[in-house]
């Protein structure tokens, strides 16, 4: 069962690795007096990502977790993250840009509750380099997804899609572009969709 709406605004918290334009996309869709839900932690697996000084200029909690390497650095992050998540008593975590692979148990334990944003038509061109992939296969239309998160890699139950031309001439970085342009509007509007119980995994 789906735990949305909650009578209550969210406590929404985004999960970066980069720059944050999608988490700067949220921020501005979630106002703190916004009824739905609002941002209120920001954690990067990097250090010096942008995101996490977005998240200080905008007053929101940013938290660096590291992702030690080798054996065992994703069940340290994950220790680490979920305790954060349960501490500000999260409702919903948003993956926005994050470069990390999640463990089945972690997304288990957050099951309906965790969305991620693809910049494909997913189940098309999974993974990394999805614009590269579009481009390669030479397909005439790509987008992006916003899905629910499970075990897979980009396998999840989609929530909703945003669909742009791949026009002739397009490099890797203009198709990107258009691309990243259609996230800022899909992510906002699939997270109300959750939010209000009208999309569920």
């Amino acid at each position: 069962m789906s735990p949305f709406p909650l009578g209550r605004p969210a406590r929404l918290a985004v999960l970066a690795s980069g720059r944050g334009s999608n988490l700067e996309a949220l921020l501005r869709a979630f106002p703190p007096e916004d009824p739905l839900g609002r941002v209120v932690l920001v954690i990067s697996d990097r250090r010096e990502a942008l995101a996490l000084q977005k998240a200080v200029q905008s007053g929101v909690e940013a938290e660096y977790v590291p992702w030690p390497k080798g054996e065992g650095g994703r069940a340290r992050f994950e220790e680490v993250a979920g305790q954060l998540l349960c501490e500000r008593r999260i409702d919903l975590v948003l993956l926005a840009g994050f470069m990390r692979i999640l463990s089945p148990q972690f997304v288990g334990q957050w099951a309906g509750r965790i969305l991620n944003i693809h910049p494909s038509l997913l189940p098309a061109f999974p993974g990394l380099h999805a614009q590269r992939q579009a481009l390669q296969a030479g397909v005439r239309e790509t987008g992006c997804t916003v899905h629910f998160v499970d075990a897979g890699v980009d396998t999840g139950p989609i929530v909703l899609q945003r669909r742009v031309p791949v026009l002739p001439g397009d490099t890797e970085e203009t198709l990107s572009a258009r691309i990243l342009a259609q996230e800022h509007l899909a992510y906002p509007e699939a997270v109300r969709r959750v939010l209000r119980g009208e999309a569920r995994p």
